[in-house]
């Protein structure tokens, strides 16, 4: 674990600096040399490693998943518990919010579809909340959460995720930010009214769409 908390680790300050100046925004809306690249971003064959300064070293054997709220059947997932839910294989690429791109991106996990419908969502949630194991915390709305290529995802790669990208469990919204996507998962809460999370309160938009260059509220 780093020595820095969330709030003053080096990383932070500066992504906090880059919302204040509007870092890497572009005002374009495609890219003709390649349709797929959102504007301002790169592509890269590496996945780099962002976080808040920490690692939380988090086995399966103990890592536990609150899904909570406005559910009519509240469960508390452990890993071989979401292992026994059906399970699927995804294709996505990842647009992270620094710039940086990576294609086809092979993901396994459970479907944030399966998982509604596990847990009975009520129709009065709107947003999804999340918290994880390093203190982050980010939001979404019901219908970004319920994409049809978002997942919890295990393994990447063929290989279960490392410590560093979040193992034992993440989240998958490929069609965000990838801060949309947190590392580290221990809590889903489906809510009614929205609250913004750890960089969505400091100055990082409520969003997150890369196509529109939703990076900075």
């Amino acid at each position: 674990m780093a020595d820095d908390t969330p709030d003053d680790s080096k990383l932070t300050k500066s992504k906090s600096r880059w919302a204040e100046l509007g870092k890497f925004l572009t005002g374009q809306r495609s890219r003709p040399e390649d349709a797929r690249l959102p504007p301002g971003q790169h592509l890269v064959t590496s996945w780099p490693v962002l976080d808040l300064g920490q690692t939380p070293n988090v086995s399966q054997d103990v890592w536990r998943l609150d899904i909570v709220g406005l559910v009519d059947d509240p469960q508390t997932w452990t890993f071989q518990g979401m292992m026994d839910q059906p399970q699927v294989k995804a294709v996505s690429d990842i647009h992270c919010v620094t710039s940086w791109s990576r294609y086809d991106n092979h993901w396994d996990g459970v479907s944030t579809t399966h998982l509604m419908e596990a847990v009975r969502v009520k129709e009065t949630a709107r947003h999804v909340l999340f918290t994880c194991n390093d203190g982050y915390t980010t939001n979404l709305t019901i219908e970004d959460f319920a994409s049809p290529d978002a997942l919890l995802a295990h393994s990447w790669e063929d290989a279960p995720l490392t410590a560093e990208h979040g193992a034992p469990v993440r989240l998958v919204v490929p069609h965000l930010y990838f801060w949309k996507s947190p590392k580290w998962l221990r809590k889903i809460e489906f809510v009614a009214k929205d609250h913004p999370g750890f960089w969505e309160l400091r100055g990082y938009h409520n969003r997150g769409d890369p196509w529109t260059e939703q990076r900075y509220s």
